[in-house]
């Protein structure tokens, strides 16, 4: 490679194997020496990309041990992903999951705005349905860039949903999360059993490993919805 490669082109190299599971969770990873061998650049440019990468929560790095990818990085970024199915537990309820659609397709114009991805990379667009003791809780509107998550085309999310499968599954390293106040399209009031137009309380998140798009999840709830958080 390039003598003058740059630490972010030597970061967002390693955080494409750790997110491609090139270098699974847990797996110790080449040294310092090796890495700058391989890229063409010096120790320190090595050294800074590494540690901007534990910073984020993806590698662990121990003096004598060696550097590591995060067992569980999504739990140790910044931002805890909830899962759905662990939410309705803890309300005392019965979780159960549907999935409505799956497909995959290259990404149009709205998809590429949404997603922040090239128009005509491959995209996976799921619709499902969360529901608490019997009751439609969360319905589930979601793209995943192919490109940053490969392994998604081969899940068929029949028995379990999108957003219990990335947080397993896809290191993330912050997330744009947002909540409005809408009316139900006649497609989200139909999965939610709702009057078409009834308000909606929307959550939608975007997230990232490092500047690589991920996932965005539009999550629709009935207006009783409660959002809880500890901060």
């Amino acid at each position: 490679m390039n003598e003058r490669v740059s630490f972010r082109t030597i970061k967002d190299e390693i955080a494409r194997r750790i997110g491609d599971k090139v270098w699974p969770p847990g797996t110790l990873i080449p040294g310092e020496a090796a890495l700058a061998d391989e890229f063409g650049a010096a120790r320190a440019t090595v050294n800074r990309a590494l540690q901007e990468l534990a910073r984020t929560g993806l590698l662990e790095r121990k003096r004598k041990a060696g550097t590591r990818v995060a067992l569980n990085p999504v739990r140790q970024a910044r931002l805890s992903i909830p899962i759905v199915g662990e939410e309705i537990a803890a309300l005392g309820q019965t979780y159960d999951y549907a999935l409505l659609t799956r497909t995959e397709h290259a990404a149009g114009p709205a998809d590429a705005r949404r997603l922040g991805v090239p128009v005509g990379r491959p995209v996976l667009s799921i619709a499902c349905l969360h529901r608490a003791d019997g009751k439609p809780y969360q319905y589930e509107d979601r793209l995943i860039s192919l490109d940053a998550v490969p392994t998604a085309r081969d899940e068929a999310f029949r028995s379990v949903g999108p957003n219990e499968w990335l947080v397993n599954n896809a290191p993330f390293s912050y997330a744009e999360l947002s909540f409005l106040a809408a009316a139900a399209t006649e497609a989200e009031a139909g999965y939610l059993a709702l009057p078409p137009g009834q308000p909606v309380f929307v959550a939608e998140r975007l997230t990232f490993i490092l500047t690589r798009p991920i996932t965005h999840v539009r999550m629709v709830h009935p207006q009783s919805h409660r959002l809880r958080t500890i901060l």
